[in-house]
């Protein structure tokens, strides 16, 4: 019994409750507080850098989005926002803002915050429903209308690039893949130059790793 305990203490998850009304952070606190999942930290301790941060508000106000802004250039990456009303909008300038999930509050209970805590903990990201349905539709329409008139692709390359890195990863050599895509030697390397500087990359094989990581090629 002892050894499930000590085990059920480390896997806790470490979370920060801020607010911009004290009375929005206290009922999520008291919330939480009996939760054996979850442990409720202090802004000040050593574990608010890692924690899993909730932000509650009622909107996404100048007032919330400066509490946002504020834990982003603090270095924390584990930030879910709990608002009473959120819109399209309010949804890009939060993630704008280092937030990785959103839920509205009155969708939310104790058991959904945990679960939230340990979603963001181990790095998922969470929208409700409608709103993702929106947001994916937006980012189609920026795609379509916006991005692939200029040859771009959301992932930030356009289409001479992507295909360079394809052929890079399959070891052809700048020769070769002049060669392949009738460019010159000279372009292929400006290429692989723009890139690699665009993306703060070392060399070829640290641009291929990126690429297959960001799902690029």
């Amino acid at each position: 019994m002892e050894l499930d305990t000590a085990a059920t203490t480390l896997t806790r998850v470490p979370v920060l409750v801020r607010a911009t009304d004290p009375i929005l952070q206290g009922g999520v606190a008291v919330t939480l507080r009996t939760r054996p999942e979850v442990r409720l930290v202090d802004e000040d301790s050593a574990e608010a850098r890692s924690a899993v941060v909730f932000v509650v508000a009622d909107r996404l106000d100048d007032h919330a989005a400066k509490l946002l802004r504020t834990l982003q250039c603090g270095g924390h990456t584990k930030v879910a926002l709990i608002a009473g009303q959120i819109d399209d909008n309010e949804i890009l300038v939060a993630v704008e803002n280092g937030v990785c999930a959103v839920a509205r509050r009155s969708e939310i209970n104790a058991d959904a915050l945990v679960r939230l805590a340990q979603a963001v903990a181990t790095g998922e990201g969470a929208l409700p429903p409608d709103l993702l349905g929106r947001l994916l539709d937006r980012v189609a329409r920026l795609q379509r209308n916006v991005l692939e008139p200029r040859g771009l692709h959301l992932g930030g390359t356009s289409a001479r690039e992507t295909e360079v890195l394809r052929l890079v990863a399959e070891g052809y050599s700048t020769k070769e893949i002049a060669e392949q895509l009738c460019y010159s030697q000279r372009t292929v390397k400006a290429i692989m130059h723009d890139i690699t500087n665009r993306f703060h990359l070392r060399n070829r094989p640290h641009a291929v790793a990126y690429a297959l990581r960001e799902g690029l090629i």
